[in-house]
């Protein structure tokens, strides 16, 4: 229970700042409010994959030493899904309408650093489906079986364990890893 001359001093504070106007508050409200950095992630599987525990697209990005997914920062003003659409698109040149694209469960990954990642998963054919980088910012685009990924990003390997892949992947609850 909040003591009451702390309750009675919060709803003058409000009062005070609800009569400010709205440009005021918003600004007030961006000073104080954590700011975050967002990103959208595409976690593209084979389709066709019907052996083992089927194959993820993964990317090799300067410096190249390490593996990662189709992802970047959103635009100003851009649904998440349309940037993970575009960056799918920019990063391995496969081309999906956002609707193919579907939330991840869970769809938003909070990073301790200040940025969150909006993941969106789909499926397509690998076998049909070309691969396209630029050599500039993406070195390399291939399809790796789940059960056997190569080297990881610190922050790609924490992002695919909220997901029971990779080798930071936590346990179902009440079990084991399968």
């Amino acid at each position: 229970m909040i003591p009451r001359s702390r309750a009675t001093g919060r709803a003058v504070a409000y009062q005070l700042f609800y009569r400010l106007p709205v440009p005021l508050r918003r600004r007030l409200v961006r000073l104080v409010v954590p700011k975050y950095i967002v990103g959208a992630v595409a976690l593209v599987r084979d389709s066709e994959a019907t052996d083992g525990a089927g194959r993820l697209l993964l990317l090799r990005q300067p410096p190249g030493y390490s593996w990662t997914l189709p992802a970047g920062l959103l635009q100003r003003g851009e649904a998440p899904v349309v940037g993970a659409a575009r960056e799918l698109f920019e990063e391995s040149g496969i081309r999906l309408d956002p609707a193919r694209l579907r939330p991840a469960v869970p769809n938003a990954v909070v990073h301790a650093q200040g940025w969150v990642d909006v993941v969106f998963e789909t499926e397509v054919p690998a076998s049909t489906t070309e691969l396209v980088v630029d050599g500039a910012e993406v070195f390399e685009a291939a399809w790796h079986p789940l059960d056997d990924l190569p080297r990881l990003s610190r922050a790609t390997a924490r992002l695919l364990g909220h997901y029971g892949i990779g080798p930071e992947r936590t346990p179902p609850a009440g079990g084991t890893p399968t």
